[in-house]
């Protein structure tokens, strides 16, 4: 099967023949593996890539190969029926979130996929909920059906209940667990089996079973029945008694898949080469392309007001810079997807996020980390850029003469730092680069310089996370860096509103230093972060100090209070303050506003924040007490249990300072045979004796 380049195979700019598709799923569902099939039989790769093997196209990064998961979103083009399909294969691990988050926001379609036995699990929540989000269509593939304890119409169940989605089965599985050798297309009434080819490249078109006739036929007048709510002219047809057309069925389909009424589904096993390509007709039939979605809204930087534009080619350029990439051969690649217009290469883009000229040296059309150089690129594509020196995740690129600012990509705050050093202190200038570089390619990885100590924190989304990160600079930038224990991410907060002063009056003989504010602090609800408001009345304050007072109090809020950590959900309201004709400076107003902070904070009852974890842990039924008490001991909070095929999964809340090294904790009490799983859900008190012996801690 020859591979072909994906330029010379006619590079096709209307819109209706691309399909911009994501594959996402839990960890472990078979996300890569699928997405190797589809490579394998749309002609994109030579041979099937194997996981286990490290032989995969998609998972190209050594720490990938390494440890059989996803790390960064790979991006792929491919053909099918002549049709081109751009494919993004996220990662399915919670520490990873950000690239499926930007992933998701600009595709088009997704194929969420499933583990028949596993059914909904809990990132699979997380990642609907993500697409529902940026309300992106997608079809189900129920993957592993020949793994002990599939259950297809199990996993159904779960869908409706768990995911509040309308799942319409458009294939019915032929046997399950080892007995799994086919799907019946309920649609056209045929099987397909495949056994003959090892590769499944071949099957056998054969009659529906004669013991899944009657499940057919039911399925298929719900598969109807959907069609016709979506279409008034079909539900005509069909109350009138008219017999329907396949071609008019499915038309109805993908109306109500595109305006998510419901969920197409198909299953297979990926590993056994069978029942993907199905799956990919389904992508080509069901799945929305870049003209169905008709117009993206946007705001007009200059008044601020929304915008509509249609996504064709006709229109002013828009695009949405999602993903950096530091490349080794080419240096800073920006992925982006084009919404309008037409790019050429060696133009000039403006910046609108960030208010700068681009130059656009290079157009990649990208396959995973090897890459394919374009003339243009058209309305609908998703290429990667060389040349964007300060572009960033979410920021949009547009025409001079017609900008517009898309919506940006939203990313959860990290949980979770550890300090970081050079080996030698003629490192110290390379590792400030070093992370320079990966905080560009990562938003939920931050750096900051802890002052009081001079040591350089890194944050990110969880141990693996930080781990593969320190990895990276080892690896690919040469960096050896000594690393301290992984810290938890706390949070001050207030939970009083009170009202303070802040003065600062210093005379030193010539000019002197003078400001002075109030300020009224109030509680805001988890989550919503900080407000500043100014109701200064009058000239009590001039215009241009107000500025100022916020910055220090956004600086104090950094600092922190009661133990250092950063202080959030709060309101600022500046009401009142003088200052002085010739001494009033910027500095002095600034050091006020911080000084009523830290002074209104210490009034105000302040309370320790602490990452709470919701986890899911998979056990044999004869661990479950082992694990529920050493959850109990953990500060762990119950919520339930599953009976999920011969195991059993207990979800709860617990505070992630509790939670170090509890993979291996779990695997140590259940012999190996229990899986957690764990991702961020929220941010809750301390209770105040722990706050107390921290406190004592650090005296």
């Amino acid at each position: 099967m020859a591979q072909q380049s994906i330029v010379t195979k006619n590079r096709i700019v209307d819109p209706e023949m691309i399909r911009n598709i994501g594959i996402i799923a839990h960890i472990d569902a078979g996300k890569t593996t699928t997405t190797e099939r589809i490579l394998f039989y749309t002609g994109r790769s030579y041979k099937i890539g194997d996981i286990d093997a490290g032989t995969t196209q998609m998972d190209w990064m050594d720490q990938e190969k390494e440890r059989g998961i996803t790390i960064v979103s790979a991006a792929t083009t491919t053909f099918w029926r002549e049709v081109r399909v751009n494919i993004i294969d996220t990662p399915g691990h919670v520490d990873f979130t950000a690239e499926v988050e930007r992933s998701l926001r600009v595709l088009d379609g997704a194929v969420m996929v499933f583990d028949a036995e596993e059914g909904v699990q809990s990132q699979s929540e997380t990642v609907w909920r993500q697409a529902d989000k940026y309300n992106v269509p997608r079809i189900c593939f129920i993957n592993k059906m020949d793994k002990v304890g599939a259950n297809f119409d199990g996993t159904l169940k779960e869908i409706l209940e768990r995911l509040g989605a309308r799942p319409i089965p458009m294939v019915y599985p032929i046997g399950e667990e080892s007995t799994f050798k086919g799907v019946v297309d309920i649609l056209n009434e045929k099987s397909y089996v495949w056994g003959k080819d090892p590769t499944g490249v071949e099957y056998d078109t054969e009659e529906v079973p004669e013991d899944l006739k009657e499940t057919v036929a039911k399925l298929r007048e719900k598969i109807i029945e959907a069609a016709c709510e979506s279409d008034d002219v079909l539900l005509e047809k069909y109350l009138a008694g008219q017999k329907l057309e396949v071609a008019e069925i499915m038309a109805g389909i993908r109306k109500a898949t595109i305006a998510y009424k419901i969920v197409p589904i198909y299953c297979g096993t990926s590993l056994r080469n069978k029942g993907v390509q199905p799956v990919l007709d389904a992508v080509i039939d069901y799945l929305p392309s870049p003209k169905d979605l008709g117009e993206i809204k946007g705001i007009d930087p200059k008044t601020g007001e929304e915008m509509v534009r249609k996504l064709s080619q006709e229109e002013p350029l828009a695009a949405l810079a999602f993903k950096i990439q530091l490349d080794p051969h080419v240096g800073k690649l920006t992925y982006a997807r084009i919404y309008s217009g037409v790019l050429q290469s060696g133009s000039y883009l403006y910046n609108v996020t960030k208010k700068n000229r681009e130059r656009i040296g290079r157009i990649m059309i990208m396959h995973a980390n090897q890459r394919e150089e374009v003339d243009q690129a058209f309305a609908g594509e998703i290429v990667g850029l060389i040349g964007p020196k300060n572009t960033g995740t979410g920021d949009t690129l547009a025409d001079e003469s017609k900008p517009i600012e898309l919506e940006q990509i939203t990313f959860p705050d990290p949980v979770i730092s550890l300090a970081i050093e050079p080996k030698t202190m003629s490192d110290q200038e390379k590792l400030s680069y070093t992370l320079q570089r990966l905080a560009e390619e990562d938003p939920t990885f931050a750096v900051k310089i802890d002052h009081e100590t001079g040591q350089t924190i890194i944050s990110g989304m969880g141990e693996l996370h930080l781990e593969i990160l320190v990895d990276r600079m080892k690896r690919e930038m040469g960096m050896n860096v000594n690393v301290g224990k992984p810290q938890v991410a706390y949070r001050e907060t207030i939970s009083q509103s009170v009202e303070a002063e802040g003065k600062y009056i210093k005379q030193s003989g010539g000019r002197g230093q003078y400001g002075h504010c109030f300020v009224r602090l109030e509680p805001l609800g988890r989550g919503e972060g900080f407000e500043f408001v100014n109701a200064i009345k009058g000239a009590a304050i001039p215009k241009e100090f107000i500025p100022s007072i916020e910055k220090g109090v956004k600086e104090a809020m950094e600092k922190g209070v009661l133990l250092g950590y950063p202080l959030v959900d709060m309101k600022v309201t500046l009401y009142d303050g003088s200052y002085h004709d010739v001494d009033s400076s910027d500095l002095a107003f600034k050091i006020a506003g911080s000084m009523a902070l830290q002074e209104g904070s210490k009034k105000a009852s302040l309370e320790l924040l602490e990452p709470i974890m919701k986890l899911e842990v998979t056990v044999p039924e004869d661990y479950m007490g082992t694990i529920i008490g050493d959850l109990s001991s953990r500060r762990g909070k119950i919520q339930g249990t599953d009976k999920r095929g011969h195991s059993t999964v207990i979800r709860a809340f617990a505070p992630l300072s509790e939670l170090s090294g509890y993979v291996t904790t779990v695997r140590s009490l259940t012999e190996g045979r229990g899986i957690p799983y764990m991702e961020p859900s929220h941010y809750e008190e301390v209770p105040r004796g722990l706050v107390q012996k921290m406190i004592a801690d650090r005296v």
